[in-house]
């Protein structure tokens, strides 16, 4: 397992530390429900160096991209960020990232811990446009800094007026005494914050201050564990639950990243498959009794078929709700569709509802 430049500190702070996705990654400090509340209510960071960033440079690079990606990045401007994914050839997702338009010839993309290396491989077997390539995965480090108090609380630390970034935006400048660190209005909790990435020998500097500065805030360090429940409050795909290699961006609710006004990896079946309309789809669904949906936790009708399965399930801190994602029939797909969730030999009703679970 690898170790991010913060490792030890998390030992020091008490985290509980798993290996996740390669890394020694820090899931709990002092509980699920209490971290995810700081985050929902006040600033709460996380250390998500595990995350890979490649580097794409030269007159192709955007040429590259839209070849691989299903968004479309020439509407990107110098400092807008874009959510998109990589299709494969047989339907599925290669991963799903962010693009970020550094310059008119230099993109950074972030993606997964998971698929540092097969991301790196499907994009490499692309590039045959002479885009210079760089990961830079190993050298930089990602703090995001989550929460409603987090523009005020991190406002000391740059020149930068935080509050003028706007939602998929961002600015490369100085954060705690250190000049080029990005700072972006991005995240995977829907509570607003930043994401900061910088070289690994400035984080601890930066980490720091970061606390110096959110103390009066009641800032604290926030594991993977809550990262998890606040994303699925938001109804946020995770990649190995949600969206995988076999699952079509169209049938994962995706479709507002693929666009077709341009042709990219299997954009033509894509299309098909948007004409005719999916068979199945990702649907968010309450439970309608005190019962917690887990991950691979069958879905069944009324009769007790199997009609799919939870890909993602928690008791929400927000709402002391079972909530959970899974893929179902179009025909249980609307809102308000009465479906269930054998748990444990029973089939505990739940309900259809619209996303986000959580509402602010």
């Amino acid at each position: 397992m690898k170790n991010t430049a913060l490792t030890s500190i998390h030992e020091n702070l008490g985290a509980k530390i798993l290996p996740f996705a390669g890394y020694n990654m820090p899931i709990l400090y002092e509980g699920v429900n209490a971290e995810h509340e700081t985050v929902r209510n006040a600033v709460g960071v996380f250390d998500v160096s595990h995350m890979g960033e490649f580097f794409l440079k030269g007159p192709k690079a955007l040429d590259l991209i839209q070849k691989v990606t299903s968004n479309d990045a020439s509407t990107l401007t110098v400092g807008r960020a874009q959510y998109s994914c990589l299709p494969n050839n047989e339907g599925g997702i290669v991963d799903d990232l962010i693009v970020y338009k550094m310059s008119d010839e230099e993109y950074l993309l972030v993606v997964n811990a998971s698929n540092i290396e097969k991301d790196w491989n499907w994009i490499s077997s692309h590039n045959n446009l002479g885009v210079s390539m760089e990961n830079r995965s190993d050298d930089y480090s990602l703090l995001a800094i989550q929460g409603p108090k987090a523009v005020e609380a991190m406002q000391s630390l740059s020149s930068i007026d935080l509050s003028q970034i706007a939602y998929y935006h961002f600015e490369v400048g100085d954060f705690a005494g250190f000049d080029t660190v990005i700072i972006s209005a991005t995240g995977y909790t829907g509570s607003g914050g930043f994401e900061i990435y910088c070289k690994n020998d400035q984080v601890e500097a930066i980490w720091n201050k970061v606390f110096e500065a959110g103390a009066a805030f009641g800032i604290k360090p926030i594991g993977l564990a809550a990262r998890d429940t606040l994303r699925l409050e938001m109804g946020f795909c995770l990649y190995g639950n949600d969206i995988n290699d076999t699952t079509s961006p169209l049938e994962a609710g995706l479709g507002w990243i693929t666009k077709f006004t341009k042709e990219f990896t299997n954009s033509e079946n894509l299309k098909k498959q948007k004409e005719n309309g999916v068979t199945k789809k990702l649907i968010a669904f309450e439970m309608q009794e005190r019962s917690v949906p887990r991950h691979d936790y069958e879905i069944v009708d009324s009769n007790g078929n199997a009609i799919g399965v939870v890909t993602s399930g928690t008791m929400s801190p927000s709402m002391n709700v079972g909530i959970g994602l899974g893929y179902v029939p179009n025909s249980f797909s609307a809102v308000d569709s009465d479906i269930f969730i054998r748990i444990r030999k029973n089939d505990v009703p739940a309900k259809v509802v619209k996303l986000p679970f959580y509402k602010k």
